[in-house]
């Protein structure tokens, strides 16, 4: 099935390259250079995967992607300025998959959509690989990665792609811990290189997600230099 992808842009000379370079790739596109008709667009008729760029007029990408989250675990990439480790650490805190800083290579792009999208594909497989990805149960965590759905003490926990591959890979082996290399290669495909900022922002965000239901949640340990592991009991 074909992809759909969401870019929202108030440079329409970016909306059309992009555009233009996604659909040479295979892809259909929807593009927006409002932010507000985004957002109401995308909650209606959600895309597969999203490119925001931050710095908008009226809403920039920072409100539109909290906004999104509110409602939807949509896959999201922003487009940055270049060095601005503020609006990265932003956007990771507040759910964003990716980042990407311009200028960019549309050949990057590119790669980094098709990674998220094989990512997404892993979580939400079809068919034989539907009935082979069994829920995961670890005490009071259910993961069911054929519906991508997660609970703790049976209330659902709305997670993005990257996080559930990371979280999933904490559970699977509780009490070993996973550097955040492993983390990583985990939620990060075809050697895409992202910093140890990225996981960290990511585990915050979980446990922050977990803490609105359990504000007791500890399951997620930090092993300083070390890595993450979940918590055996």
């Amino acid at each position: 099935m074909t992809a759909t992808i969401a870019l929202v842009d108030d440079d329409r000379n970016i909306l059309t390259s992009v555009s233009i370079a996604l659909q040479a790739e295979g892809f259909l596109t929807r593009v927006y250079a409002d932010s507000e008709a985004a957002l109401k667009a995308l909650l209606e008729n959600p895309a597969d995967l999203a490119i925001f760029d931050i710095k908008m007029p009226r809403m920039d990408g920072l409100e539109l992607l909290r906004r999104l989250r509110e409602k939807s675990a949509m896959p999201v990439i922003f487009l940055t300025s270049k060095d601005d480790e503020l609006d990265e650490a932003l956007g990771l805190a507040m759910g964003a998959d990716d980042y990407i800083a311009k200028p960019f290579s549309q050949r990057l792009l590119i790669a980094r959509v098709r990674a998220i999208l094989r990512r997404t594909e892993a979580i939400l497989p079809t068919g034989e690989a539907e009935a082979a990805a069994k829920p995961l149960e670890r005490g009071r965590l259910a993961m069911d990665p054929a519906r991508h759905r997660t609970t703790w003490d049976g209330q659902a926990v709305t997670l993005t792609v990257t996080e559930f591959l990371i979280l999933e890979t904490l559970a699977q082996r509780p009490g070993i811990v996973k550097t955040r290399n492993q983390l990583m290669d985990a939620a990060y495909q075809d050697d895409i290189y992202v910093d140890d900022r990225t996981i960290d922002s990511h585990i915050k965000r979980v446990r922050r997600k977990f803490r609105q239901i359990d504000p007791e949640f500890d399951a997620i340990e930090t092993l300083y230099g070390a890595g993450y592991r979940f918590s055996e009991e």
